[in-house]
């Protein structure tokens, strides 16, 4: 067996999280979220946790499963609707939040994993974004200097994998997880199939296997819609 396939979840994050990391995690709201690794990671009983991820899942299921076990000190994210327990404890002091426009936090984690310090980005000048920031025109336009985000590790969900650890994502569930997967010190993908090396076309691999460490296979996620809207017959 590969020495990057583990048996299960808790496995795979076994003798890797600790009390006080930052770990970054794939996903866009609930689409593309590493479920069965943050169900993990909840029952690690870690805390102090810095989450870097897009939101929080929403109340009770994704990261939110996390808010409500207070595993997670802060949040380093760009949406955060759809969580009333995130609301709660921001409001009340006892959360701590590094809010980012969408777009600046891809091109943070990118840069990160990217061995880039640091650039500078349009989006957020004037605005609270660029408070305690270095700014400076270029061209006639005001730009805000960014820095490059890392993690200790990273949580990432992809469709396929191979067993050198060659991941393809499906569809919208792509999202920020190729960027999350460079940005991690260690990165643990949590996949749907494993298909022998060689059976996927080089030209479809998303993320390559030099990036990813430990593998876990959750075959039946559930997939939860945050919001289902149906037509009325």
């Amino acid at each position: 067996m590969n020495n990057k396939l583990y048996a299960s979840a808790d496995d795979a994050l076994r003798g890797i999280v600790q009390d006080g990391q930052t770990i970054a995690v794939g996903g866009f709201g609930l689409c593309g979220i590493p479920e069965a690794l943050i169900a993990a990671l909840r029952d690690s009983g870690t805390s102090g946790l810095t989450a870097i991820s897009n939101n929080a899942g929403v109340d009770g299921f994704g990261l939110g499963m996390l808010l409500n076990t207070r595993q997670i000190r802060k949040m380093i994210s760009s949406y955060v609707g759809e969580n009333k327990e995130f609301e709660r404890q921001y409001l009340a002091g006892e959360l701590e939040l590094e809010f980012n426009p969408q777009g600046t936090l891809a091109e943070r984690l990118r840069a990160g994993g990217a061995g880039i310090p640091a650039f500078f980005t349009r989006t957020g000048y004037g605005t609270i974004v660029a408070e305690g920031k270095e700014t400076r025109e270029f061209d006639g336009n005001h730009y805000v200097l960014e820095t490059a985000l890392h993690a200790d590790v990273a949580l990432v969900k992809a469709w396929k994998a191979d067993a050198s650890g060659n991941l393809v994502y499906r569809k919208t569930a792509r999202n920020f997880n190729p960027a999350v997967a460079m940005a991690g010190n260690i990165c643990i993908a949590e996949v749907e199939e494993i298909v022998p090396v060689g059976a996927l076309d080089p030209d479809t691999i998303h993320t390559p296997g030099i990036y990813v460490d430990r593998i876990v296979v959750n075959a039946a996620p559930e997939k939860r819609i945050e919001q289902r809207t149906v037509r009325t017959a």
